[in-house]
């Protein structure tokens, strides 16, 4: 039979470990999958602005050179009298010189001049040719003259540098009438973007083109638009063209899978420039390497395994009973330092057999012996004469209702285990009252099938006195020791929530004149109106009364009345003391009060309306005169 519980327990605990593995795997890889998707995209979209800006910064400069050439006076002016001077060699000298002059400033590959009305193409060299509509090498011109642009860029064979592959911008010059009487233009070779490009690819992994708004390739490290290859053509892009040119004038970013691609793309418009820049990170391989590592994983993890729980399955049937005795002596070595610790926390602990009404244990009956009581004494008796010696007044109802032997077996049978009860007990000397804890868990003995309880008596004297005295420090304004604005709010209500078929009155003070005190006397003198004026209202109102300030020289009071005559009768005796208060101190004066009474009229009142109640009666007894009170007439 133990043979048996072994193997199923070593089944158990092989299919947990594979389970747990199997979770843990699949967490760390999409957790490894997830951060690797941040990475590359924090990595391509670092690439993708590096590129950007190069460009950027790139053709500002000839696009900017190219826009100056064409507003430039000398060279309107001439292509204006081009057809008097075309043979002129001084005419020819003057453009050339003066197109030389830009290329050496800004060492440009290329700049040149074309004329509309003789279509001749000056070189930095001299005239190259004139530009026929029937050679296809002067498509680009011809195009250009029919668009609305002011300049563009386009990549083509210099004819007047060996037909090597060069960037071009060309810009448009006219005349005062606004019409185009040439193109001017500048262009570097292909070379410096590509190997610009080379680098960014190396240096972030990434591939990297730029492309017009017809999707044709303009610029990559391999192919330039010279050679007119669209991106269609690429099988890796010709489903994701219609996501790539939507929104052209908007940044987009994606993840894409098509099979066998995938990677994270990104497109960047370039505005400057008419293109956009493309930015593709293949990650077909990096997913191959991350599933090919998590195969291998997963059989290392699975031989690992085996070969474990053979040797704890090994270890267990060899050491079965010796571990049964370990536990067990750990088990009771824990009892004894849990018993200990529980002793060193706990004043004392006893037990009472709830079903029966009697001490549990002989050392329960002692304790109750000492305190003055027979023993054999029903236990619901001895908590009355303890609560008679020993607890204070106010907290003997609570005692005797939360530890009745009734009150614990009704807890036992709905489910609660355990209570507990802060009061203040003495040691025989009536003045010298601490706190107590007493905590019970109450629990099934099948001995004799009763409801007993495990009593932990604790004293949490420094404790609850430090808690009480930080609570009457949060509650107390700091000036008058009567409770702050908060606490006074959530008494009142509380109190009103308790007792709602009682009356109560609710009174607002207000101190006249309290700002011409201040301002004449200054606030030292002010606050001793205040205290004053506190000390008075708190020797005119019961203990039950509740009494606070809540503003600078306004202060409420809740009072249990027994009619609305007998609140009339406190706020007329309230303005009477006070008119007749005066104090000599850091200044002579006469204190008086205004105050508005508001009186609950059903259970439905709340702090809220009484105070907004007497508030409006207050105003009514301000705008009369002051030094009187008002009730509130709904």
């Amino acid at each position: 039979m133990k043979k048996h519980i072994l193997v199923k327990t070593n089944i158990f605990i092989c299919i947990i470990i594979i389970i747990g593995y199997l979770i843990t795997s699949f967490v760390s890889y999409n957790s490894n999958h997830t951060m690797l998707k941040k990475d590359i995209e924090h990595i391509s979209d670092l690439s993708s602005e590096s590129i950007y800006h190069k460009i950027d910064s790139l053709f500002t400069k000839p696009i900017n050179i190219s826009l100056t050439m064409a507003n430039d006076t000398f060279l309107i002016q001439h292509m204006k009298n081009e057809n008097t001077l075309t043979d002129d060699a001084s005419f020819v000298k003057a453009i050339t010189d003066y197109l030389h002059a830009y290329k050496v400033k800004y060492d440009f590959d290329s700049v040149f001049l074309v004329s509309t009305k003789t279509k001749r193409y000056y070189h930095f060299n001299g005239i190259d040719r004139t530009l026929t509509k029937d050679n296809p090498e002067n498509t680009w011109y011809y195009e250009f003259l029919n668009s609305k642009d002011d300049y563009s860029i386009n990549i083509d064979n210099d004819e007047a540098k060996k037909n090597e592959i060069t960037v071009f911008i060309n810009c448009k010059l006219k005349d005062d009438n606004k019409h185009t009487i040439g193109v001017v233009g500048v262009g570097f070779r292909i070379e410096h973007l590509q190997e610009m490009l080379k680098q960014y690819e190396k240096k972030f992994n990434v591939k990297a083109f730029l492309i017009d708004a017809d999707g044709t390739i303009q610029l990559s490290t391999n192919i330039s638009g010279y050679q007119k290859q669209k991106l269609a053509q690429n099988k890796r892009y010709e489903n994701l063209l219609p996501k790539l040119m939507k929104e052209e004038e908007k940044s987009i970013s994606f993840w894409y899978s098509e099979k066998p691609y995938s990677g994270y793309l990104i497109r960047q418009p370039l505005n400057k420039i008419q293109w956009q820049l493309l930015i593709d990170r293949d990650t077909a391989q990096l997913e191959h390497s991350m599933h090919q590592q998590l195969g291998i994983g997963f059989a290392i993890i699975l031989i690992v395994i085996i070969l474990v729980l053979g040797v704890i399955t090994y270890i267990v049937r060899k050491y079965n009973n010796k571990l049964i005795h370990l536990t067990l002596e750990t088990e009771m070595k824990h009892q004894s330092i849990f018993q200990q610790q529980t002793e060193q926390i706990y004043e004392n602990i006893y037990e009472i057999d709830v079903t029966h009404n009697c001490a549990a244990s002989e050392a329960t009956e002692d304790y109750f012996y000492s305190q003055g009581i027979p023993r054999k004494t029903p236990y619901d008796e001895s908590l009355k004469l303890i609560a008679e010696k020993q607890i204070k007044q106010e907290f003997r109802a609570g005692y005797l209702a939360i530890f009745d032997p009734a009150h614990i077996l009704q807890l036992f049978e709905e489910g609660i285990t355990s209570t507990q009860y802060d009061f203040m007990i003495n040691n025989g000397d009536d003045n010298n009252y601490y706190w107590m804890r007493i905590t019970v868990k109450i629990f099934y003995w099948d001995d004799d099938q009763s409801i007993r309880m495990f009593v932990y008596r604790q004293n949490i004297d420094e404790e609850k006195r430090k808690e009480l005295f930080m609570k009457k420090k949060m509650e107390s304004d700091s000036l008058t020791s009567l409770y702050n604005k908060a606490a006074t709010r959530s008494y009142i209500q509380q109190k009103l929530m308790e007792n709602n078929n009682q009356y109560y009155a609710f009174y607002i003070l207000d101190i006249d004149n309290f700002k011409d005190i201040n301002d004449a006397y200054g606030h030292a003198a002010g606050d001793e109106v205040i205290v004053t004026f506190a000390n008075i209202l708190k020797n005119q109102f019961t203990k039950d009364a509740i009494i606070g300030r809540i503003g600078g020289d306004e202060f409420v009071t809740l009072q249990a009345v027994a009619s609305k005559q007998e609140a009339q009768a406190k706020a007329e005796a309230l303005v009477n003391i006070y008119h007749n208060a005066k104090r000599q101190g850091l200044c002579h004066y006469t204190i008086s009060a205004s105050i508005g009474v508001a009186v609950t009229i059903h259970n439905l009142d709340n702090f809220d309306s009484l105070y907004h109640n007497a508030d409006k009666a207050l105003y009514e007894a301000k705008e009369n005169g002051k030094n009187q009170y008002r009730m509130y007439e709904k």
